[in-house]
């Protein structure tokens, strides 16, 4: 039974083999004829909101064939303190695939184990796999292999999307660069148990001189509200711009997440210069989606 859980337990030929499947999605959308779910029904369990996750994940199983079924905490007993194990046991006899968008990477996790129907994680508090596989996608896509190229993360080095970046790292042979207030970085017990060429900084210039991609998400992630003043505190100076662009290389991609704050974590001329770029990064999200469907089944 295959699930995709994190990049930490995937397998580096895992991940080539969903990049290579999503430009082949993509080349051939619109082509219904190739339908591996079809007849199934794939259930989506999400306790945090989501606009590109959802769509992607809602729109690519439908296109290959199944049909979706979408709950929050508030459709389900989850939401009045049933176990995550007796809600999987019961779903695993229902449905043939769950998408889960939640808090708790130990919750993902259980489901897995107790459902025996194949797992995604679309986003915990832990890592976002299915956003970091999207992103090395466009890369590759706009400016061929990424394994030995500097990719450099500003902001919260702490939370779920450079985490994943920290393994694809190590897995995938580029060079990672974290620039993050101190009280913001990953913790170095993470960083040293991925290895790989990943160097983590308070110095944003440094981490974004020669750089082929820069990347940016939010400084107050979900769940982090009432921290949000502190945060545009400690983060004020972690921001793309175009000073921090023109210490990248000529050709360097920058990217976002999204959704984007602007002159927070990005400014909204260098948003708009990088725009093709970045909605081009949310697009491939469906296509990544649809090949990492495909993997699994």
């Amino acid at each position: 039974m295959k699930h995709l859980l994190s990049i930490e337990s995937m397998d580096k030929r895992d991940i080539e083999t969903i990049l290579e499947n999503a430009a082949v999605m993509k080349a051939q959308r619109g082509n219904n004829q190739y339908q591996p779910l079809a007849g199934q029904t794939w259930a989506m369990i999400f306790t945090k909101s989501s606009t590109r996750t959802r769509v992607s994940f809602e729109t690519g199983i439908q296109e290959l064939g199944g049909k979706v079924m979408f709950l929050n905490s508030n459709d389900m007993q989850l939401g009045r303190g049933e176990p995550i194990k007796d809600t999987a046991r019961v779903l695993g006899r229902m449905v043939h695939g769950a998408v889960i968008r939640t808090f708790a990477q130990d919750d993902v996790e259980q489901f897995a184990h107790w459902s025996n129907i194949p797992t995604i994680n679309a986003l915990t508090d832990a890592e976002h796999p299915c956003q970091i596989i999207a992103d090395i996608f466009t890369y590759q896509e706009l400016r061929g292999p990424i394994k030995g190229k500097i990719v450099t993360f500003i902001g919260d080095g702490a939370c779920n999307v450079p985490i994943s970046w920290i393994w694809a790292a190590n897995k995938l042979g580029f060079k990672l660069r974290i620039a993050a207030p101190k009280s913001h970085q990953p913790c170095p017990d993470l960083v040293n148990k991925a290895g790989g060429n990943i160097i983590v900084t308070e110095d944003c210039n440094a981490a974004a001189d020669g750089a082929d991609l820069l990347y940016t998400d939010v400084w107050v992630s979900m769940g982090m509200e009432k921290e949000a003043a502190q945060r545009e505190i400690d983060f004020a100076g972690y921001q793309i711009n175009k000073s921090l662009v023109s210490l990248a290389h000529k050709d360097t991609l920058v990217m976002h997440c999204l959704p984007a704050y602007r002159s927070k974590e990005i400014d909204e001329s260098t948003l708009e210069a990088h725009s093709e770029i970045i909605f081009t990064q949310a697009e491939n999200r469906l296509h990544a989606q649809k090949a990492i469907l495909d993997w699994l089944v």
